[in-house]
């Protein structure tokens, strides 16, 4: 069985709808089970309706228009009818979205997120699975939350692999299948969210416990490129990505391949095709066993928005393990990703990342027993396989504010 993954970038507006029927008939569509994320930037547009209802905003209609709108444009445009059976689906959808926002007495902000958040993979799926059906490509429409099995942490959910297992490999490895990305549920049959950009997990999830022959991940660019052509020039494809090399490029930031998409195929040998939608006549970048990198480049990886903390002890003391765990704690309670780590004798630097904006009560909570120097909007360059020249393009960016070296990969905080 084939496990593909489609991103919002691909199925953005009813051209990208209509190319993945065009992908299907060209690639084939037998035993295979598609995963799909939201429309576009929905994903973005539903935080918004998140936050417009937890604030109490009289935005909050103007959200919850603004996305069904949206999806309806693409629904005229796909089935050139004012008005569908498609339309019918989106708005009992909606009215669940309604129903909650009613009923919903927690006060909870991730909860709430993974409540409503996932409304908009829920929408794209239906609105393919209907077009695919009507289109000679008969499919079944699966809920994913009745597969992938969670614990309750929400906004970064943890699978229960026993679960999921059992449950995935009910499915009839013989018929095609349309399901969303992203969402998980929790055992209380609470919607869970596996991380943001975490589509690319779940079909590796799907991929594990289905035994595929592969995944394919579909994308608006060629493959795999060396650096991120928003933010670097004279990017290059990267052909051949060995599993090792593509986790540490994903453990440093790479946005190609989620983190936790790698491990899974990994540990059953299932190869990874990264490819393009708009060109199926390129072959993009394999991710399996082999060679480590093929064209052997400097490969740049670029994380923005980061926080560079100096902890040092207030009497000038060593700063040794017990003061270590003490911050590691800390991190850990408010939930601030650690990026880099530098240590002296009298201070500890951390790179880390506020994606849940509790870095004002870390820092009131470290500063009571230690001293605090922080730089905030910083960027963190990763340079794999670096080289003297690669080095140097990153260090004219700015004023560095930290630099580290391991084994050919070089860090750098740029300012």
């Amino acid at each position: 069985m084939k496990v593909f993954k489609f991103g919002g970038a691909s199925v953005k507006d009813a051209i990208g709808v209509k190319n993945i029927l065009k992908v299907l008939k060209k690639e084939g569509f037998e035993n295979t089970l598609i995963v799909i994320s939201a429309m576009g930037k929905m994903t973005n547009a539903f935080e918004k309706i998140v936050t417009a209802y937890y604030q109490k905003s009289k935005d909050l209609n103007q959200h919850i228009n603004y996305t069904k709108n949206y999806h309806l444009t693409i629904t005229t445009e796909l089935f050139n009818s004012k008005k569908h059976l498609i339309d019918t689906e989106i708005e009992t959808l909606f009215g669940h979205l309604s129903g909650f926002l009613i009923t919903n007495k927690s006060t909870d902000y991730n909860y709430i997120y993974d409540q409503i958040v996932g409304f908009g993979e829920l929408l794209s799926t239906k609105i393919i699975s209907f077009y695919l059906n009507e289109n000679n490509i008969p499919n079944n429409w699966i809920d994913v939350r009745d597969f992938i099995k969670t614990d309750a942490n929400y906004r970064d959910a943890k699978v229960d692999w026993e679960k999921t297992i059992t449950t995935i490999q009910r499915l009839d490895k013989n018929k095609l299948f349309i399901t969303q990305g992203f969402l998980g549920q929790s055992s209380n049959k609470n919607t869970t969210t596996l991380g943001r950009e975490g589509s690319d997990y779940s079909a590796a999830i799907f991929a594990y416990c289905l035994n595929a022959q592969s995944l394919t991940i579909w994308k608006d660019v060629e493959g795999v490129l060396n650096a991120d052509p928003r933010y670097f020039e004279n990017t290059q494809l990267l052909e051949q990505i060995s599993y090792n090399e593509a986790i540490e490029m994903a453990f440093y930031g790479a946005s190609v391949i989620h983190p936790k998409t790698l491990k899974p195929l990994e540990n059953k040998n299932i190869p990874l095709y990264v490819r393009s939608f708009d060109n199926l006549k390129n072959v993009g970048t394999t991710v399996s066993k082999g060679h480590y990198l093929v064209p052997e480049v400097s490969c740049f990886i670029l994380k923005q928005q980061q926080i560079l903390v100096s902890i040092s002890a207030k009497d000038f003391s060593f700063m040794v393990e017990s003061n270590l765990s003490d911050i590691f704690k800390v991190l850990h309670t408010f939930k601030l990703k650690v990026n880099l780590i530098q240590n002296s004798a009298l201070s500890f630097s951390v790179c880390i990342e506020d994606k849940f904006n509790n870095f004002t009560q870390f820092l009131n909570e470290i500063s009571l027993n230690y001293t605090i120097t922080y730089f905030e909007n910083v960027v963190l360059y990763t340079i794999r396989h670096a080289t003297e020249n690669a080095i140097k393009k990153i260090e004219q960016k700015g004023e560095t504010l930290l630099k580290q070296s391991t084994q050919g990969t070089v860090q750098l905080v740029i300012k």
